[in-house]
């Protein structure tokens, strides 16, 4: 019609204009109930700029018919680049966190993380959202009284998806709400504890760090030496109060009691955390718990039990330390930039972890594929030997940390390889947390990627599995 097309009149920024109007006549064409306007959108950093966006229903088959209600901003290096995604509910709807949604309504989808021109089109992505919500519904129907108190959280929703960001809101009121907060908790003031609270200040992750000092002595380690110099925006406590509404919580005490037996040695460490993982559960509901402590494995699964928070927000740092030195050796000292972005290392720590893939180029000709394979593999263990002559020391565990906090609270979706529970992957049947490539957001694991089906790869967890469940159920949780 002539008023769709006296929009795209002054969209001379647009880098590619005639092939972004080719495929917005397509969108019109296929769904007409959608309309097209301009509006400034403001992007994280503070930029703005003027974008085309459409927003309308999409038709959603879950038990009967429903019409989502979603908006698209296109951006003006379209089509080659993604549009930016969002669901628009109405007053009587609620958002339902998941996969490919977050609690702001931004859209997360595999085909817009792998957007590629001419391949990938609107109609594609349109397509590909209805087939996955008709996996997941992303949004449900509030009762009157929800609808009431969602319609101040509906508001801020509506601005961005109008495009508002938190650092327009920020500039309007001139400050920050104090449950706007990044704010990450470390539980520990020894080395490790430390460690964190400094790699994730010197990251910038967090708007605040709280260090929760639970050591008898006032003055031992170096939690005073924070206090005494005051590092910005690192707060030292002993009461548990001061964790509340946090996005992470990072556990890195250990037991320092004198048990005798390696079993005894744990059972202290989940005596201690009796005391303390009901408490931080309390204080922070929607936290990702963070777990350092050590064995990692066995403690993730007792953060777990404690907390009764769903599997996807307990987390252990598992192998993403080695798995990030794995990449660098494979990139930077064996030239095999190729293979790097598909290596991990899996299992739990120590000596039975084991280098393992996520894709791999298909070679039609089995003999060829061999080749390849068995190419890949003594690099692999080339670089698995290089792997064994560096330790973790506590700096180098925060840094870790630091990076895996990251990504849970800026959102990153990045694919780390961390404790994650491991039931019903590589046959394994019991309740165990084993290392694992896993995609990170604000819910902490949003999904599990996929590992190439190699036999020893698989055989090496379930052995693992075995290992933890059977010292797991010699513990008194």
């Amino acid at each position: 019609s002539e008023t769709f097309f006296s929009i795209f009149s002054p969209l001379y920024q647009y880098k590619f204009r005639d092939l972004t109007i080719e495929e917005l006549k397509n969108v019109s064409k296929t769904y007409p109930n959608f309309t097209f306007s301009m509006n400034t959108y403001t992007f994280k950093d503070g930029s703005q700029k003027d974008l085309l966006n459409f927003s309308g229903t999409i038709p959603v088959k879950y038990g009967t018919c429903y019409n989502i209600p979603v908006c698209l901003w296109i951006l003006d290096s379209h089509p080659f680049a993604p549009p930016i995604c969002f669901l628009k509910p109405t007053a009587n709807m609620g958002i339902a966190v998941g996969r490919h949604v977050d609690a702001r309504g931004r859209i997360y989808l595999p085909y817009l993380h792998n957007w590629s021109h001419p391949k990938s089109t609107l109609i594609g992505l349109i397509k590909e959202m209805i087939a996955k919500f008709e996996e997941e519904l992303p949004l449900y129907s509030l009762s009157s009284s929800d609808a009431a108190r969602q319609s101040e959280l509906l508001s801020y929703i509506a601005k961005i998806t109008e495009g508002e960001t938190d650092m327009k809101s920020r500039n309007k009121t001139g400050g920050r709400n104090e449950g706007c907060f990044n704010k990450i908790t470390v539980v520990g003031a020894g080395e490790l504890g430390i460690a964190c609270v400094l790699a994730v200040a010197a990251k910038d992750v967090a708007d605040k760090v709280v260090l929760l000092d639970l050591s008898e002595c006032a003055a031992k380690g170096g939690a005073m030496d924070l206090e005494i110099f005051a590092v910005p925006n690192v707060e030292v406590s002993k009461d548990f109060s001061a964790s509340a509404d946090s996005k992470v919580v990072v556990l890195t005490v250990n037991s320092l009691g004198n048990a005798q037996t390696y079993l005894d040695v744990i059972q202290s460490n989940v005596d201690l955390f009796r005391g303390i993982i009901p408490a931080v559960s309390h204080y922070s509901q929607n936290a990702v718990l963070l777990v350092a402590s050590h064995p990692v494995e066995v403690m993730t699964f007792v953060s777990w039990k404690l907390s009764s928070f769903p599997k996807s927000r307990v987390i252990g740092v598992g192998a993403n330390l080695d798995s990030e030195r794995l990449q660098y050796i494979l990139t930077n000292l064996l030239k095999a930039e190729v293979l790097a972005k598909d290596a991990w290392v899996v299992g739990e720590q120590g000596e039975d972890k084991v280098p393992s893939w996520t894709s791999c180029n298909v070679v039609a000709n089995p003999t060829e594929a061999m080749a390849a394979h068995n190419s890949r593999e003594q690099v692999a263990n080339r670089a698995m030997e290089v792997l064994k002559g560096k330790g973790q020391r506590s700096w180098s565990v925060g840094l870790s940390v630091a990076d895996l906090a990251d990504s849970i609270v800026k959102d990153k979706r990045k694919v780390h390889s961390v404790s994650t529970l491991a039931k019903g992957c590589c046959n394994i049947n019991s309740e165990v947390f084993l290392s694992l490539p896993c995609i990170l957001g604000t819910s902490g694991v949003i999904e599990m990627v996929r590992l190439e089906e190699d036999p020893l790869v698989q055989e090496k967890l379930q052995s693992s599995a075995g290992s933890i469940h059977d010292l797991q159920q010699q513990l008194k949780l």
